[in-house]
Order: C-alpha cells, then structure tokens, then sequence
C-alpha cells in the first residue's frame, strides 16, 4: 500500500498471475468507474511479460477532462481514499483499506494527457518490445534489492542510472 514506512524490498520472477490479478482490480474498480474513466492500464514492472519485479500491481486509471473529482468520489465508495500526488505531478495516488481479498496494489488516477501517464506506458511498452532491455532493467533490479533491501531510496537512485539509458531509447527524454 502506498505511503508504508516499513519497507521490504523484494525483487521476484515475473510471475504469468500477475495479468490475472490485475483484472480482478480492474474488475472491482469498473464496478463503480466504468462510466467515469477512459481505461484502466496496468503498468509497472508486473505488466511486462519477463521482467522481475516487486510483486505490486501498479494501475494508471486514466480519466478526461474534469472527470477527477467524480472518480475520486466513486472510488471512496469502494474503499480507496486519496492522497494526493505524493510529489509527482499529474498523478493522484490512492490507498485503501479491507481489500484482503486483492493482491497489493499502487493505485493513481491521471488525466489522459499527464506526462506521467506517458511516460508510465512508453516505458511499459518499450520493455515489452526489447528484450535485452528488459533484462538488463531485471538485473538492476535484482542487485539493488540485494544490496539495500530495506532503503527504497537507495534501491531507486541504484536503478536510475539503467531507467535514464532506456528513457532516451524510447525517446521520454533527449
């Protein structure tokens, strides 16, 4: 859940239940949004088919214009509360509570035009598409983990250096 102080960090396989989770979230959240949002994406390392990861599913609900504060209302509903963007503009963060029955997620809500959600999906399907990227970030990935498995900052300043390579291979930055 977003805004844990204890952290674990664990890097594992990529495991093929990952996409089957992610749709029992989508599910539980179209129950109530379906109407209110453009799509819901899975994002993050659990979406790519191949790259190890924290076993987290990360969901980008893309919403249009002034449709936030609608879907931010349904999704209180359901047991999401929001947090606000937690320091990344054009990405409003949610936690929850009594949702056992979920594997753990990171849930935001982003405008359909957030550079952020851009760049959430140009990376994702960058990594689908290359191979040797995608284990090369893996491999980061693993070390970091290995190396601080209890300072999440050290284990992102570590990967930063492989993100910032293939950021400018997919053209989010020059």
């Amino acid at each position: 859940m977003i805004g844990s102080e204890n952290w674990n960090i664990v890097v594992v396989a990529y495991d093929p239940n990952w996409t089957g989770e992610f749709k029992k979230i989508e599910k539980e959240l179209l129950a109530v949004i379906n109407d209110s949002v453009l799509s819901i994406e899975h994002v993050g390392s659990t979406s790519v088919e191949g790259l190890h990861a924290k076993p987290i599913i990360d969901i980008d609900v893309v919403v249009g214009d002034n449709m936030f504060l609608l879907v931010k209302e349904k999704l209180k509903t359901i047991g999401y509360e929001h947090v606000g963007d937690i320091g990344i503009e054009g990405r409003e963060a949610f936690s929850y509570k009594n949702k056992e029955h979920l594997m753990e997620h990171h849930l935001y809500v982003c405008h359909k035009d957030a550079n952020e959600l851009k760049r959430h999906i140009t990376f994702r399907n960058y990594l689908r598409a290359h191979e040797d990227d995608r284990n090369r970030y893996s491999q980061i990935k693993i070390e970091m983990a290995e190396k601080f498995p209890h300072d999440i900052d050290n284990y992102l300043l570590g990967k930063q250096s492989v993100i910032l390579d293939i950021y400018k291979k997919c053209g989010l930055i020059n």
